[in-house]
């Protein structure tokens, strides 16, 4: 039987909110990136979570990293080559964009990822390198000078072309990034100086190193955020790591003279993510129903070939007329839909099921606002008008994996029909509330309960580095009888006592797994 020791995985915790700011135009950046296995990026606007970016330790090929590439095989029925950048399945390189080079098997180039592998497909890659800057990118061997079409005061555009083109060099082209909007001449030289050393460094090592190899890693998932998003309209700053706070208290000092968002440290037990209720907001952005506020709701459905959303009036019944109750619904779930897309990272193809609609102008409002919605997403998004069986078809830019595909994966039990969380995704949930009871008292040692399969993995890949960290001994029973998510701590205290306790476990009829790490 369990003891007066025993805690459940949810007790313990503050009470989960997202911010006390509910302002639309706030928006707040928390790192969680305490876990030496995981850092996790999420960006809050008006107090919702509208991104969340997550980065592991072992994921490979990662988008914007550089490769010296051997080409495998080339295919011209497909108008693309296969190239080996190293582990993991082989690159896709499509013909067109090595323009002017003939590509050849077994010949050795450099490539960059433009596409992070995904599912059962090996990453994209291209020869045309770019490499990102905080306020422009450099495009070795090009010759453009091109400014961002999010800038639209057109004075501000002459401006900056201008400089583009004096900075510009014979081998190399730039193109002016949104944060660029203001910004000195003095300074982007500076950032066309940084990205140059960056690149003859490639340049260099690329005649130095067999392929297949990495040549460049880009900044990691807070700094690459920090680079890209932080650009004025960013009020806060929430840090859980002492050293990246500092980095990311120079990174501020760095680029903002005035208007600098405030950047804190989060020392508090529970994992930042749980306290400010992101943790919660993350499950639900894997769950296939979305609850709009009005009563109505989304049904998104992933297939290999695209996502398909269903809207639904459901508990909404309105209070004029059906034309209204149909367009309120409409447009409401348009402006959930621009989220779910960003927060789901979902691309390629989506098809959305509206409720029908008689009117020609009510289905025009309609577009428009789906177009507006989505105006404001960093992934380029375009909607073409409604088909004749009702349909809104979108296509979206996919920058990076999907939010599902990055935690979840085919559920074992039902031969892929249905999906759980990854292994991983849930070791790393075992971390964090792990760190948060070792953080409450100073026991010997702990005895945590999961599924036998999980725990399992957790032995396998990481029990000896959490015992380590964590400064106490962890036996980790699998339960056959667990569900796959589930956790518990079954008793802490001394290590003598923990040790009989496991061993009363293992004799049990279930034949439970106690794991330890073996003695030195």
């Amino acid at each position: 039987m369990p003891s007066d020791h025993d805690l459940d995985k949810n007790l313990d915790c503050p009470a989960r909110r997202i911010s006390p700011h509910s302002e639309a135009g706030y928006r707040k950046i928390i790192a969680d990136t305490r876990e030496n296995e995981e850092t996790r990026v999420a960006i809050l606007e008006g107090g919702r979570l509208a991104e969340v970016f997550i980065e592991r330790m072992w994921d490979r090929q990662k988008a914007g990293e550089v490769y010296k590439a051997r080409v495998e095989s080339v295919l011209p029925g497909i108008n693309a080559a296969f190239v080996t950048i190293g582990e993991g399945r082989n690159a896709f390189l499509y013909l067109n964009d090595a323009q002017g080079m003939n590509i050849m098997p077994d010949q050795e180039l450099v490539v960059q990822v433009t596409k992070t592998a995904r599912k059962n497909k090996g990453a994209r890659v291209t020869p045309r390198i770019s490499l990102p800057g905080r306020y422009l990118v450099l495009v070795p061997g090009g010759g453009e000078a091109g400014v961002s079409r999010r800038i639209a005061d057109e004075a501000e555009r002459k401006r900056l072309r201008h400089i583009a083109k004096e900075l510009k060099g014979e081998d190399f082209g730039v193109i002016i990034r949104t944060a660029a909007e203001g910004v000195d001449e003095e300074a982007l030289a500076a950032d066309v100086q940084s990205l140059l050393s960056i690149w003859r460094e490639i340049e260099h090592n690329a005649t130095l190193q067999p392929a297949p190899c990495l040549l460049y890693r880009d900044m990691g998932a807070l700094g690459r955020v920090l680079r890209d998003e932080v650009h004025g309209s960013v009020d806060e700053i929430i840090v859980d790591d002492e050293d990246e706070f500092r980095r990311v208290q120079d990174f501020v000092s760095s680029f903002y003279e005035t208007d600098r968002p405030s950047v804190s440290l989060y020392q508090g037990a529970a994992p930042v993510f749980e306290y400010y209720g992101v943790e919660v907001e993350i499950e639900r952005a894997l769950d296939r129903k979305v609850w709009l506020k009005s009563g109505a709701y989304l049904v998104i459905e992933p297939t290999e070939a695209l996502t398909v959303i269903d809207v639904n009036t459901g508990k909404f019944v309105g209070s004029l007329d059906m034309r209204h109750t149909t367009l309120a619904t409409n447009l409401e779930a348009a402006d959930e839909i621009a989220r779910q897309l960003r927060l789901r990272s979902i691309g390629g193809i989506i098809v959305v099921d509206f409720i029908d609609m008689e009117f020609e102008e009510d289905r025009k409002k309609l577009i428009e606002r789906l177009e507006a919605a989505l105006s404001h997403d960093r992934a380029r998004a375009r909607v073409f008008s409604i088909t004749q069986l009702g349909l809104v078809e979108i296509t979206r830019k996919r920058g990076r994996p999907d939010l599902r595909s990055v935690l979840t994966r085919g559920c074992p039990f039902c031969s892929d029909n249905g999906w759980v969380l990854r292994e991983d995704t849930v070791a790393l949930s075992i971390k964090r509330f792990l760190r948060k009871i070792a953080h409450a008292n100073r026991s010997e040692a702990m005895l945590l309960q999961a599924n036998a399969t999980v725990a399992q993995y957790v032995a396998d890949t990481y029990l000896p580095l959490w015992q380590e960290e964590l400064g106490r001994k962890i036996l980790i029973a699998g339960m056959p009888e667990f569900a796959w998510s589930k956790y518990r701590i079954e008793l802490q205290g001394p290590l003598d006592a923990v040790e009989r306790r496991a061993g009363q476990l293992e004799r049990r009829e279930s034949t439970a797994v106690v794991h330890r790490v073996p003695e030195a």
